[in-house]
């Protein structure tokens, strides 16, 4: 594993601030969609955790205590499958967001699309899916562009 020497390359309002909006758009095309915050939320986290982008997830743990989630189920988001403090509707959620986050594995397999299905409409669908992409180019940016997170402690 490299080290960080925690130096931000490039700040990307000031450089492109063109694709800086246009990444700020793709990020909102779900806000009309009726989608629960806080689902969101623990896609957002969790993939922020999977692909280890410090800066979105000090940005969206934030996020996720304003719309309610608890520190506990934040602790327990990466152990999610063996935590019984999600709903199926997360947990089918959190599954997909997996299966998008690391698709080169396995895709989204058809019985995780069906079980998606039961808790959420084709619409929603693709919510889920925009939010995982959102979040999984946000991550990348970031990282790239080695953005850290400013911490108060």
């Amino acid at each position: 594993m490299s080290k960080n020497n925690f130096t931000q390359r490039v700040d990307m309002k000031t450089s492109a601030p063109n694709l800086f909006r246009k990444m700020q758009e793709m990020s909102r095309p779900t806000d009309d969609i009726e989608l629960d915050a806080v689902i969101r939320e623990l896609i957002k986290v969790l993939a922020s955790q999977m692909n280890r982008c410090a800066y979105c997830l000090s940005m969206h743990v934030e996020s996720a205590r304003k719309v309610g989630i608890s520190d506990d189920r934040l602790h327990l988001l990466n152990a999610w499958r063996d935590a019984p403090c999600f709903t199926e509707s997360e947990r089918v959620a959190l599954e997909l967001t997996e299966a998008v986050t690391e698709i080169s594995r396995q895709g989204v397999p058809e019985s995780l699309y069906d079980r998606v299905r039961q808790h959420f409409s084709g619409e929603q669908y693709v919510a889920l899916l925009a939010t995982i992409n959102a979040i999984n180019a946000w991550n990348r940016f970031m990282i790239g562009l080695a953005y850290t997170p400013s911490l108060d402690s």
